[in-house]
């Protein structure tokens, strides 16, 4: 039988306030939650510890830097034996922002930035190595 991991509603809370702004110093969160920002730091460490927390991020805009083709593509495997080596393609494709094994339609879903229409075309024609795929691009972000 597996146990819910050992945090309390503190905890989700210094979650929460990391999740709106990870750059929040331990103090600030903790004025929020009526701790010190040393006892912040030691639970931000907990959930560090436990896998709550696995990372930061940057929100940032692509567009700003020129990549502004954003495409979902759906990869259709062309054989058992493409997985590995499509995998081992995609992690080294600074273009691939996320992809994910997906059951339904398709094998992998991708979600691609590029500069141009030609680079998304050359990294279409690239995919075509190990399967097809279908493409649609983004117009616009609504969330």
């Amino acid at each position: 039988m597996l146990s819910n991991p050992p945090i309390d509603e503190i905890d989700l809370r210094i979650l929460q306030h990391l999740l709106q702004d990870a750059t929040q110093s331990h103090k600030a969160i903790g004025q929020q939650v009526h701790l010190t920002g040393q006892a912040v730091g030691a639970r931000v460490r907990k959930l560090q510890d436990l896998g709550i927390i696995t990372g930061y991020t940057v929100n940032w805009n692509p567009e700003k830097i020129g990549q502004v083709v954003h495409a979902f593509i759906v990869v259709f495997m062309k054989s058992n034996t493409a997985h590995q080596a499509f995998l081992t393609y995609i992690q080294h494709q600074e273009s691939v922002v996320e992809t994910h094994r997906v059951s339904g339609e398709g094998c992998y879903w991708m979600r691609v930035r590029v500069r141009t229409p030609l680079e998304l075309n050359a990294f279409l024609d690239e995919l075509l190595t190990y399967g097809n795929y279908k493409v649609s691009l983004s117009i616009g972000q609504v969330k």
